[in-house]
């Protein structure tokens, strides 16, 4: 029927990073969203009401986040008992939620405190300060419990024909950037000066398994340490280009499926992750697919959301490089986003992106590693 089907694509492109009124932009909830939950219809409806308690402090709608707080305490006391069965280890998730209650009362009073502050007050910054570290730990136990919720060893279906590239098999990893500037100079950040610039990303090898695990291999390897940022405009910050003719990675075997570069670079297919799918497909795009406007599991709706770059004609063209992108609303505006589905996303800076905001040109990678997950690295046999 032409016209459900029309209704089927109106509404996947609400969905989708870059459409509707409201574009998410927080790179642990977008991670948090990326999780392969079953049945997650009143974990999902529990981390909203949760989140919007940050966008409450943000702009001092006192009352509202005293609300979400009221409601967020309230589900977890009525339904820690179903989200603690969902768990992989029951007792994990106890204490988790635990954790989470034993938070809320002190963010409570802060934002009330907050109300009793003239607006603008040295009172009412740390006051609101201590409401918003709060609920920084408070996220990260929300990912921790989400995590929790994935099942006992579930790994993303990948075609046979991969398996002869790395891949990230079965969870996610982290990694860790170290910058410097080439002249000794510092980084500025909204006017604080940093001697180096760190950052940490999580790498996703739910969405993007094969993605992930070339870039971690890759970084593992130490390939990046003492790379130069090949290109920073405003739009992207982008790497991973390496000395000589070459345009990306030439070692290991290049795999039978999408073969080697003119130089010898091995190559990996453009994998792109639509929600509702089962997994990834593969060496085409979203429009190839016919598919344009519908969502990808992770968008590119965050400040540093990570992708893959390629030639802009050829999807299985990636190698080594890739880019950070510098999301702006302005820039990519509701519906205007040309990049979800094009390339993928494999991860996030979920600390340290603002760093981004001053990283140039031939600034150098000193270090990079991966700093947990390695364990989630398959290397072909």
């Amino acid at each position: 029927n032409d016209n459900v089907r029309s209704s089927i694509v109106a509404d996947a492109k609400e969905m989708a990073s870059g459409s509707g009124s409201r574009v998410n932009k927080d790179a642990e909830s977008l991670l948090r969203l990326g999780l392969p939950i079953p049945k997650d219809k009143d974990v999902r409806k529990f981390v909203v009401v949760a989140e919007e308690i940050k966008q409450d402090i943000g702009t001092k709608r006192k009352a509202a986040a005293i609300d979400g707080i009221k409601k967020t305490k309230s589900t977890l006391k009525s339904k820690s008992a179903d989200f603690t069965k969902m768990c992989r280890d029951t007792n994990e998730c106890t204490s988790i939620i635990a954790d989470m209650t034993a938070l809320l009362d002190p963010m409570d009073a802060a934002m009330k405190d907050a109300q009793n502050f003239f607006n603008g007050s040295d009172q009412e910054r740390k006051v609101l300060d201590d409401a918003y570290a709060g609920y920084d730990k408070l996220q990260k136990l929300m990912t921790a419990l989400e995590e929790q919720m994935v099942p006992k060893g579930f790994v993303t279906p990948v075609p046979s024909d991969y398996a002869d590239l790395p891949q990230l098999r079965g969870g996610r990893a982290t990694v860790e950037f170290v910058l410097n500037k080439p002249d000794g100079g510092e980084f500025n950040v909204e006017g604080k000066l940093f001697p180096t610039a760190k950052m940490v990303m999580i790498i996703d090898g739910y969405t993007a398994p094969v993605t992930g695990g070339n870039f971690v291999e890759l970084v593992d390897k130490g390939f990046y340490n003492n790379m130069k940022i090949q290109r920073s405009d405003g739009f992207v910050v982008q790497t991973g280009d390496p000395d000589g003719v070459a345009e990306g990675y030439t070692g290991g075997t290049p795999s039978k499926s999408v073969g080697k570069g003119k130089h010898g670079e091995r190559l990996i297919p453009s994998e792109i992750f639509c929600k509702g799918d089962k997994g990834p497909f593969y060496e085409t795009t979203i429009e190839d697919e016919g598919r344009g406007g519908e969502a990808t599991v992770l968008p590119f709706s965050s400040f540093g959301a990570m992708g893959w770059a390629r030639d802009e004609y050829d999807a299985n063209s990636g190698s080594s490089q890739f880019f950070w992108l510098l999301f702006d609303s302005d820039l990519t505006p509701a519906g205007k986003n040309v990049l979800d589905g094009r390339y993928p996303v494999f991860g996030y800076v979920v600390e340290g992106a603002d760093f981004l905001r001053d990283v140039k040109e031939d600034d150098i990678i000193v270090s990079a590693k991966v700093t947990a997950g390695i364990d989630k690295l398959v290397l072909p046999k």
